[in-house]
Formats: structure tokens, sequence, C-alpha cells
């Protein structure tokens, strides 16, 4: 089924153009423009992917500065303020993938799709590394008859930079959002000051002092699997390969607690990792995002909707090119 191309604002920049290689290497006939804030880098990176355009943006245009240039999905990879790429996607029926809002950015993009819920899909494509804790930890939530508590400790490496436009995401959101959202006993808090201090121990064992941070994992894990305690505790230091002397990786713990299906106390602890850090474990839920939007995958385009990452990804299919790209998810013993 032939494909219009995608419309990848910010398509040039670290994740996007990632994103971009991403989707080529699983599809290589798929069009692609790329619109960046400096046109001749994304033509660059069009020139080097292949069937791919570069274009220069009007961002007050209702049509983006495109005319009639055929889109067939939209994906954002910096922070829309105008909600530009959702107005234009909300105006043509298509869908629409942004990964770099924070919670408290939603409400504009939540009133956009409620006023025309039939429109298109709407993903809120900003869980951690769009869909790498939330897929993980609720395939292994299947072990468990009643889930009661999941803790979240994501490692960044302080060498995976991400690039200009992922700086800007994380000090604008460390600015505005001083304080974590966090399920605790079935109430929404949100911690500061020392509340919001956590440790967690990496895959190799090494504690790390962490924050609070308000990931909407928070909000989805809670509400998929009821869980009355829910935390998200981020990171930046030395992964666990870099100590060892190889190259930097990405690492996310996720520690679960309840009741086991044989009706006894279960406590489980495994940890996601990619050994290319941070950007390509994003790039990897954007890419079969955009291919269930599209149909790429050989199914119907996911209808319109308001999603979270998880209920679009493919949990087998996930995993299995996690494990392929040379990650996957480790069992870790309980400290």
């Amino acid at each position: 089924m032939p494909v219009k191309p995608i419309l990848m604002m910010g398509g040039s920049g670290a994740i996007g153009r990632l994103s971009a290689q991403t989707l080529r290497s699983l599809y290589p006939d798929v069009p692609l423009v790329l619109a960046g804030r400096d046109v001749s880098k994304a033509q660059a990176v069009a020139e080097e992917l292949g069937n791919a355009d570069a274009a220069e943006l009007d961002l007050a245009a209702e049509d983006l500065g495109l005319g009639d240039r055929d889109v067939g999905a939209v994906a954002v990879f910096y922070a829309d303020n105008r909600l530009a790429g959702l107005r234009f996607a909300r105006a043509r029926s298509l869908p629409h993938l942004n990964i770099s809002s924070g919670v408290f950015e939603i409400a504009p993009e939540i009133a956009t799709y409620m006023h025309k819920p039939d429109a298109g899909a709407v993903v809120l494509g900003y869980e951690w590394l769009v869909g790498a804790t939330t897929v993980p930890t609720l395939e292994l939530a299947k072990s468990f008859h009643r889930l009661d508590s999941i803790k979240i400790g994501a490692l960044v490496d302080e060498e995976d930079g991400g690039g200009p436009a992922v700086a800007e995401d994380f000090e604008r959101l460390s600015r505005m959002m001083p304080a974590a959202l966090t399920r605790r006993d079935g109430t929404y808090i949100w911690r500061d000051g020392e509340d919001a201090q956590a440790r967690f121990l990496a895959i190799d064992g090494t504690e790390i002092k962490a924050s609070g941070f308000s990931s909407i994992d928070v909000a989805g894990l809670a509400a998929a699997t009821g869980a009355k305690d829910v935390q998200f505790d981020l990171a930046t230091g030395v992964s666990s390969t870099r100590r060892r002397g190889e190259p930097k990786s990405t690492e996310i713990i996720i520690e679960l607690s309840g009741e086991g299906r044989d009706g006894r106390s279960l406590l489980t602890k495994h940890a996601v990792f990619h050994p290319g850090g941070a950007a390509p474990l994003t790039a990897l839920g954007v890419a079969m995002i955009l291919e269930r939007l599209t149909g790429l995958d050989g199914r119907d385009p996911a209808l319109p909707g308001l999603y979270f990452p998880y209920q679009l990804l493919d949990p087998a299919t996930y995993l299995n090119r996690l494990e392929a790209a040379g990650g996957g998810v480790l069992k870790l013993d309980r400290p």
C-alpha cells in the first residue's frame, strides 16, 4: 500500500535524523519530508537518506507553507509551542506524534484533539524514550495477579547529549517542573525538595543518586495497571557499560511488587538496556509508532483517537527489534 510522505518537523536534529534513518532502514521506499531550523542541514540529511525532501516551514501559516503538498502523517521533535504541527494535522485529518512536551504542557494538545476527535490519531509521545519504559513494564506486569508498586529509575550517561533540541527540552522541563508527578497510596502527588530525592542501583549494582521526574509514564502506567504507587526517577551519570571501559549506553531499572499468579508476594527487578544510548532507543519507538499510524506494517492505519505510545506499539515486535539492536530486558537480582 503506497504511503504519503511523512512530515518530520525537526527531522534533521539528532533524534529526528536518527528516527528518519531507523524508519528508512525498515521501509526503504517510504517518502519523507524533513523540516528544521536549518534548511541546508535538512537538505543534507534528505540527500543522505534518499527519497526525502527538505522543507522550510512557515509556522504561522495554516498550511505550514507547504501549499497542497501531500502529507500522510506528522511527527514533531521539538517544543512546538504554537501547536503548528498539530493544527496542520487536524486540518488535514492526519495522524500526529509529538515527543517533546512535558506533563504540564498536554492541556493545549488535548483541547485541540477534543474539538475534532475524529480527525486522526494523536499520540502523546513523551513517554520516556517513547515507550522504552512502558512497553517492557506492561509485559513484565503480566506475571502479577495484582500490581501494587512500580518504581522506575532511568540512567542517562553524561556523555549521551542527544543534540541541541534535547538539551533545550531538558532545560525547559527542569525549569517548569521542579516537582515530580508521582502516585502514592492511590493518590497523585507532586514530590519536591527532599521528597524528590531518590537512589537506585544501576545494572552493575552501583548506587545512583537520582531526582524525581514528571514523566507521563507515571499516569499511563497507573491507569493501565491500577498500581497504587508509581514513581519515576531520573539520573545523569556514568552508565554501567562505561564504568567497565566500554562505550556509553542507556539503562532503565524497573522494580515491580505485588501479588503473583500463585497468590504469594512477588518482587521483580529488570533493566531495559540499549548499547547505543538514549537516542536510538527513542528512534525505535518513533519509527514503530509512525509505521502503525500510517499502516506501513501491513495493517489498517490506526483509527482516530488519543493514544499513549504503548497503546500502539506491538510488544513482541518492539522487544525483538530492541534485541536485534544489541539491547534487551535483563533480569536483575533484587537487593
